[in-house]
């Protein structure tokens, strides 16, 4: 069992969007690195500063979750990413899918919805497996 519960991909994505974010440090992380997300789309130039950035909350959410999670059952499964870089893709997908609202052919913003959606439940199954002791992170116990 974790020590504290992983957010939900609902409480995630709302967080995305600026909303219901403060009551959690990684609800927090997830807004943060969207509004990069948001500057990366807006500035198209050097993203340097925002890369950085990007990867100290990274950095910040995988610390705070392996301090979490239980050791994992000795048949769990590694996960690919870590899941701050799953909630960075999540922040990533929220800012093209509301950008993609304002500037995109409908093929386009179709696709840019559905990528946001089916990550979205990655997400919640990832979080599922990792409570269990299913799955384990890269780096992780």
């Amino acid at each position: 069992m974790l020590i504290e519960p992983l957010p939900t991909k609902g409480e995630v994505l709302r967080a995305c969007r600026g909303v219901e974010h403060a009551a959690h440090p990684l609800l927090q992380a997830a807004y943060e690195l969207t509004c990069l997300h948001e500057s990366r789309l807006a500035d198209g130039g050097r993203t340097d500063d925002i890369d950085c950035r990007r990867a100290k909350l990274v950095r910040r959410i995988n610390h705070r979750v392996r301090a979490q999670l239980p050791p994992a059952h000795g048949s769990a499964a590694v996960h690919t990413e870590t899941l701050g870089a799953v909630i960075d893709r999540l922040a990533q997908c929220t800012a093209i899918a509301y950008a993609a609202l304002a500037s995109a052919t409908d093929y386009d913003l179709g696709d840019a919805w559905e990528a946001l959606a089916e990550l979205a439940i990655g997400y919640e199954d990832l979080v599922r497996e990792l409570a269990a002791g299913r799955r384990r992170l890269p780096g992780g116990p």
